[in-house]
């Protein structure tokens, strides 16, 4: 199954490292930060889940709960957890999927054959409070996620739909932004009273906070 941006992300119910749990009552107005690992006791897996645990404050900050998952069981996972703790001075909170019969990997397109028939890929979706999908991003199985992107990416699409606004390539917060095409100068000058430069009629930039 190809999931794509705006689809209403596939809901399930599944034993996880903090219990059962429903994703969309289990999201409960939240954004998420659904993310698949290959494998358990593994190198590059070991520290993206420390640097998830790590950002823990930054996550909840945004409103946003992480959520992982591979296609190792609730055992396995919950004894890796402890490596994860130790050797990246973590205290791992968040839940971890187990996917041992490949379901909800196979529902979200994380098994990609080339790669691997059993393992998930690096898989990242951003779902919204109303359970859309708002950003894919799929990494190989040998490159660790960068979280700074993450976290940016949250922080764009968040203000976005504050603020109505665009962010241009290679922003961050407190960047310039971009007015949609879509909204006229007129809307554009009660939306955005600070005011906003014109570069061309389709490039207009403005600050918001």
């Amino acid at each position: 199954m190809s999931l794509h941006i705006g689809d209403t992300a596939p809901d399930f119910t599944v034993d996880t490292t903090a219990g059962p749990i429903t994703l969309h009552e289990w999201a409960k107005g939240s954004w998420v930060f659904f993310f698949s690992h290959p494998a358990d006791f593994t190198p590059v897996c070991t520290t993206e889940m420390g640097m998830t645990a790590r950002l823990a404050g930054e996550f909840e900050r945004r409103n946003v709960k992480p959520l992982g998952l591979s296609t190792d069981t609730v055992e396995e996972h919950r004894a890796w957890i402890c490596d994860v703790d130790e050797t990246q001075g973590v205290s791992l909170q968040f839940p971890i999927v187990a996917d041992p019969d490949l379901t909800i990997a196979r529902s979200y397109d994380m098994i990609h054959p080339g790669q691997s028939e059993t393992a998930a890929v690096r898989s990242v979706f951003i779902i919204d409070p109303d359970m859309k999908i708002r950003l894919t991003m799929t990494y190989p199985m040998s490159v660790g996620r960068n979280f700074d992107e993450i976290l940016r990416v949250i922080d764009s699409l968040q203000l976005g739909d504050r603020a109505r606004i665009a962010t241009p390539a290679n922003w961050t917060p407190g960047g310039e932004v971009i007015i949609p095409p879509s909204i006229g100068d007129e809307e554009a000058r009660r939306l955005f009273p600070q005011g906003f430069t014109t570069i061309k009629p389709y490039l207009r930039t403005t600050h918001v906070n």
